[in-house]
């Protein structure tokens, strides 16, 4: 758990996307109600202030040359980026500042930026299901995953169109302060939604620290960007490039578990979350993966020591009061 300051430089520039810099930065603020301590800093190329895509000028703090060593660089995107260029200036400025950052983020077509840099290079990345061809298109190197709702890569984040950029920064508060804080700040915030579309809008951190091995870290990526998939042992092993025994080992050594009880406890998390969200018992089971409503009901019972219902009464996210 991350304790004492922690430096976020958010990187702007003309035509940025306002939601891409105010919703991470409402999370992280809203986690230092809670006891972090998030010191966030705007930085554009020059030091000057930007204009927004809709207009609006943003003040920024000071230039990403001058501005203290980040813990957390964050680029928000904007409409500009994929369809022209990213200009040399922003894309030095950026890997300067990922150079001196302990990990980077992107939101949106943020991505873009990041790439320019060389940064996803080898890398898993997402952005904007809209653009996430053109992306995979212009740089070939990075290793884009459409319909993921924001990625890991070791100490690299990215996540996919605007409201998705809340969804990483409670994941990265929950990093750092674990999972009791992320949930009050969404809470909080009232962003527990269920999105329509080609990116599942849902999130549902594991407990305790992610897997050490990037071949499980990335079972926790397949598993939640299609959780109603199939995921035999054969089927993970053939989407890793890893024999069914050395997966099994892999899973044995670093998370004594199996294969299948893994995938069943990502369901798990995601079918919690959705149940937070406000589905019923049944559309959870569905949208989780599970392959009826008993078989959720049984995990719950195993898990929890309760019924789906019985923990949606308990831990829904806050709803809406009734007035006379």
């Amino acid at each position: 758990m991350s304790t004492g300051t922690h430096r976020v430089a958010i990187l702007v520039y003309d035509g940025v996307k306002l939601l891409d810099v105010a919703g991470p930065a409402e999370v992280l603020g809203e986690a230092n109600l809670l006891g972090a301590d998030y010191r966030i800093a705007l930085v554009s190329t020059t030091g000057a202030d930007v204009v927004s895509s809709i207009g609006m000028r943003v003040a920024v703090d000071g230039s990403a040359a001058t501005a203290p060593d980040p813990d957390t660089f964050l680029v928000p995107g904007g409409d500009v980026h994929p369809r022209t260029p990213v200009p040399r200036g922003l894309a030095d400025a950026a890997r300067d500042l990922a150079a001196r950052a302990g990990r980077v983020a992107s939101v949106c077509s943020g991505a873009f930026v990041l790439a320019a840099t060389g940064l996803l290079d080898g890398k898993r990345a997402t952005t904007h299901w809209k653009i996430a061809g053109e992306l995979a298109t212009r740089y070939p190197k990075a290793r884009v995953e459409p319909d993921a709702l924001y990625v890991r890569d070791g100490t690299t984040y990215t996540s996919a169109g605007v409201t998705a950029g809340i969804d990483l920064a409670l994941a990265l508060v929950e990093e750092d302060h674990g999972p009791d804080v992320s949930r009050e700040v969404a809470r909080s915030l009232v962003v527990y939604l269920h999105r329509a579309g080609g990116q599942s809008q849902f999130s549902a951190p594991l407990q305790g620290p992610p897997p050490r091995s990037p071949a499980l870290r990335r079972v926790v990526d397949l598993v939640t960007a299609d959780p109603a998939g199939t995921y035999s042992l054969a089927e993970l092993a053939g989407h890793l490039n890893v024999s069914t025994r050395h997966l099994t080992r892999l899973f044995r050594e670093e998370l004594g578990t199996t294969p299948a009880r893994y995938v069943e406890s990502i369901r798990f998390d995601i079918a919690k979350s959705l149940l937070d969200q406000g589905h019923t018992a049944t559309q959870a089971a569905s949208l989780s993966g599970f392959p009826s409503y008993e078989s959720l009901r049984r995990v719950f019972a195993r898990e929890l020591s309760i019924s789906p219902a019985a923990y949606q009464r308990r831990f829904a996210t806050a709803r809406r009061e009734e007035t006379g």
